[in-house]
């Protein structure tokens, strides 16, 4: 199944990064946290990849020009006046990866609408291109078709670091615990999956699709969410990309599930 992975903002709260590339290009552990995410699906044998392009959409694309490059052993040979490219080995996924300029100032249901053509009338995974998950994408695509609707996204309650105060009428503490999961309201995750008839539900570019789109969705009872008990992180700010970074680097990021080395880099 082919994934859409909306990487056209701004990322203005984590403007450190993202004046000189797409938020999504921002870098964890030596590569973009885009590429994190699209190895988490290709885990799990999802390959074809669609980017919703758009602020410095032609960084994105540089990079995936000379991603294969990169990523192997070449000779450049000039002798004779020639120049000649050699290729030895190269360590690569099995991808195919389709960037798509969606605009400058398209919203998200627009960035969706405007791939659809690249899609084939097939169901697909859709995800934002700045935050990672341990979820386990066969068992939330297996999760969608059993309940035969429209949408799945993947919900996820966000642990809190604040303790738990019991206050009674007097303003004396009764109890305290350190809060929980539980306490949390659940939080839209991405990590979808939508059928083809979720274009009709978007109008253009100016469409948000976690308002209208997704706000028609529950009026018709078409929208179902996929519980997830595990771990998930966005990428908002310095801190959380060095939250992220000092995962990597201590090899306990839930989301790595592959086996290539993450090489250790320095903490902004």
């Amino acid at each position: 199944m082919k994934v859409v992975l909306l990487a056209g903002g701004f990322g203005s709260r984590i403007s450190e990064e993202s004046q000189f590339k797409p938020k999504p290009m921002i870098e964890i552990g030596g590569m973009p946290i885009l590429w994190h995410i699209m190895k988490e699906f290709s885990y799990y044998g999802h390959n074809e990849f669609i980017i919703c392009a758009g602020y410095k959409q032609e960084y994105i694309k540089e990079w995936f020009s000379n991603y294969f490059l990169h990523n192997s052993d070449v000779s450049f040979d000039w002798r004779n006046g020639l120049n000649e490219v050699t290729i030895h080995h190269s360590q690569l996924e099995p991808w195919k990866v389709t960037v798509v300029d969606t605009g400058y100032n398209t919203m998200t249901g627009g960035r969706i609408k405007r791939v659809q053509k690249y899609l084939d009338n097939e169901p697909f995974f859709m995800t934002y291109g700045d935050g990672v998950c341990d979820v386990d994408i066969n068992k939330l695509l297996e999760f969608h078709k059993s309940h035969g609707k429209l949408a799945t996204l993947t919900a996820v309650k966000m642990k809190q670091d604040k303790g738990v105060l019991n206050i009674g009428g007097d303003n004396a503490v009764k109890s305290f615990r350190e809060k929980n999961i539980t306490d949390g309201a659940p939080i839209n995750a991405g990590y979808m999956v939508l059928e083809p008839a979720i274009f009709d539900y978007i109008e253009g570019d100016g469409t948000v699709f976690e308002k209208e789109p997704l706000e028609r969705l529950v009026s018709e009872g078409e929208l179902m969410s996929y519980i997830h008990e595990g771990f998930w992180q966005c990428m908002d700010n310095i801190r959380e990309k060095n939250m992220l970074e000092k995962l990597l680097q201590t090899n306990s990021a839930p989301w790595k599930k592959w086996e290539r080395e993450i090489p250790k880099t320095p903490s902004v």
